[in-house]
């Protein structure tokens, strides 16, 4: 913990301040009727913002660089998981290590969907269903693939819980999800037997033991490694309808996700009842009914959005995959077959092989990504150079959120960002609210953090993936 500084000091890049057009003060921005200040239709492409771009198709980082910088990732990240680097088999002390952080029941209430106050009585026997006394002092190292699109959870329990009476959108239980073919430990099952606690590469959590099938480390690496495959460039696409394989009919696959393809099978075949000729022919993992991993075929529609390999990490890549999110609706945690701000930018990332940590609060300070660092010293001039010296790709953080720049455009930095609403200063000085609860476009500078900050004064960190 005490070398943290140093590895982030020597990550920390300069801002090059670079000519901008003439700067347009927030308040004489256009409000169109949407109430988004500075956005109107043509801001909502991303050929607008690509168009704006001086090199749109450089390459930011070739492969090999990628490939390099997801290693230094797991290597230097402690909020990431080398899952082939764990031992043979797991002590006490690591699986309640994993497990106790993040199973600690809040001090403050807790309610339901309904609004009412979740019970004492109720909280403690979902904290009690965690099992923690059940740890055996050393147990075998288990490992598991991913079979759909999995909710990972806090606590071992369905229940929706929210600080407020009136939020129902903000489950405090919800965590992450996990894709199809996300390679986890295996570390610990609830007191009922209805659920896992599982190790990804990136986060740490239960999930219910339906999302999970278990194959020894020969199966889930080899799998992960299988080639050829396919990634999911699309926000998500869905495999054919299969009557045949039923758990693989219409299964969702999310941006990034990548998919091996099964190869040797005979051209003029049918796949589950139909012909492969149009579609490509996947191998998605399955749960057997012993909780054992199987392997099917599932057929996904060539038309569909997807590529042979990760995307090239480009300007115009990084505008076009995040415009294919543009109006997905808010979700925490990945809610609502959705995502929030850190997964929407991380999403974008992985459908061009990088890899980043889950949450806002470790991408803002991991030790393997390139920042600039603000604190109390910083003042309000130099925040402001620093939003105007933001390039495309760059990630912004404040506390709880971050963005994605798209740009400058009529002298103000843009961004596009997963968001539950926009606040800022009309120009007769009070204060307009909008709703948005979407990835959204807004600009930066004019955004409000509060009544007498704005999300500049309030930034921790600007992250750029370079080489």
């Amino acid at each position: 913990m005490m070398r943290l500084p140093l590895l982030v000091s020597l990550l920390t890049f300069a801002f090059v301040a670079t000519p901008v057009p003439a700067r347009q003060a927030p308040s004489t921005l256009t409000v169109p009727p949407s109430g988004v200040l500075g956005v109107g239709e043509a801001q909502l492409t991303p050929a607008f913002w690509i168009g704006l771009q001086a090199q749109p198709d450089r390459v930011i980082l070739d492969s090999a660089a990628i490939a390099a910088q997801n290693a230094k990732l797991l290597q230097r990240d402690p909020s990431m998981h080398d899952l082939r680097a764990l031992p043979t088999t797991l002590d006490r002390a690591r699986v309640t290590g994993w497990i106790k952080p993040l199973s600690t029941l809040p001090a403050h209430p807790l309610y339901d969907v309904n609004g009412k106050p979740v019970p004492a009585s109720a909280l403690q026997a979902i904290a009690a269903n965690a099992a923690l006394d059940a740890i055996p002092a050393q147990q075998e190292t288990r490992y598991g693939l991913v079979v759909h699109r999995a909710a990972l959870r806090g606590f071992p329990t369905t229940l929706r819980v929210f600080s407020s009476d009136d939020d129902t959108d903000i489950d405090r239980f919800q965590e992450t999800a996990e894709f199809p073919g996300t390679p986890v430990v295996i570390a610990h099952t609830s007191a009922d037997g209805k659920w896992l606690f599982v190790v990804s590469p990136r986060y740490a959590a239960w999930t219910g033991k339906e999302n999970v099938a278990e194959g020894s480390a020969a199966q889930v690496f080899g799998y992960a490694d299988k080639k050829p495959y396919r990634v999911v460039t699309g926000a998500s696409v869905r495999t054919v309808f299969t009557r045949e394989q039923p758990a693989l009919s219409q299964l969702q696959l999310d941006m990034g996700t990548r998919v091996p393809l099964l190869t040797g099978l005979p051209p003029d075949q049918p796949v589950n009842g139909q012909t492969p000729y149009t579609s490509h022919v996947l191998q998605l993992p399955l749960r057997g009914a012993d909780g054992k991993l199987q392997f099917a075929p599932a057929l996904l529609q060539k038309n569909t959005d997807t590529a042979a390999d990760y995307l090239p990490l480009t300007r115009a890549n990084l505008i076009r995959q995040a415009f294919k999110f543009l109006g997905e609706r808010y979700g925490w945690g990945h809610a609502y077959d959705g995502r929030d701000c850190s997964g929407f930018v991380s999403d974008v990332y992985r459908s061009m092989g990088v890899q980043m940590p889950r949450n806002t609060s470790k991408q803002a300070i991991s030790p393997a990504l390139a920042h600039r660092v603000f604190t109390d010293k910083d003042s309000r001039q130099d925040r402001i150079a620093a939003a105007y010296a933001l390039q495309t790709g760059d990630l912004v953080y404040i506390p709880g959120h971050v963005m994605m720049v798209l740009g400058q455009f009529n002298g103000q930095p843009y961004v596009i960002h997963d968001v539950g609403g926009m606040s800022y200063r009309k120009a007769d000085g009070s204060r307009a609210r909008v709703k948005l609860n979407a990835v959204s476009v807004t600009p930066l500078l004019p955004l409000l953090f509060n009544d007498k900050q704005t999300f500049v004064d309030r930034m921790t960190s600007i992250v750029r993936i370079r080489p």
